[in-house]
């Protein structure tokens, strides 16, 4: 980049995850919303940041995007491995993961990744008693300790629950996102219609 990151020490990580199985098996990242896939939402929105990296075990439908691009090292350890991979490719002290299936990620990102600190592992959102761990900030000096707890096969939260997490309300974001939609996911075909997305051709 040209030094002009807003977060000059993050690097965003998009997280393709699996197949899409409840919306027939389409890669997710090729879902799209008003033209562009998510992943070239995602990646627009990564002018903010030092750096982007896409996590992906299957690479081949991303290719096109020209996103550096990494396989977990971990296999089988669904998102806590993709957070793992991330941690260990970033080239940058944070990290900032979002999940490919996450259209509307917006200036609400900043609110968390502004939250990290000195004294704190992760940022994260939460929402109705719920963390959002694939909308969260994570210093990537945690890449080891992550990996070892991966044997143990925990959930995100569990993870987070190891290290200092920071937890912002809901409240945090909604300044600048009144309908909380930058947490919104695409899983299912009501996710489709209720957020105005379509199926790649």
């Amino acid at each position: 980049m040209d030094g002009s990151a807003t977060f000059p020490d993050v690097t965003l990580a998009i997280l393709a995850g699996g197949q899409g199985t409840r919306l027939g098996g389409v890669p997710k990242g090729l879902l799209s919303v008003e033209g562009l896939t998510t992943l070239e939402r995602l990646q627009a929105f990564g002018s903010h940041f030092e750096d982007t990296l896409l996590v992906a075990n299957v690479s081949e439908p991303y290719e096109r995007f020209g996103i550096r691009t990494v396989g977990d090292a971990v296999k089988g350890k669904g998102a806590p491995g993709g957070v793992h991979a991330a941690l260990g490719a970033a080239r940058t002290p944070w990290v900032f993961a979002v999940a490919c299936d996450m259209p509307f990620v917006t200036e609400a990102a900043a609110r968390v990744v502004a939250a990290r600190s000195g004294d704190v592992d992760a940022v994260c959102i939460e929402r109705d008693g719920r963390w959002e761990p694939l909308f969260a900030a994570y210093r990537t000096e945690l890449m080891s300790r992550w990996g070892e707890a991966l044997v143990e096969d925990p959930s995100l939260r569990a993870l987070l629950m190891r290290f200092r997490t920071r937890t912002l309300s809901a409240d945090a974001l909604r300044a600048v996102d009144p309908e909380l939609r930058a947490l919104a996911n695409v899983n299912t075909l009501e996710d489709l219609v209720r957020y105005g997305v379509t199926l790649p051709e």
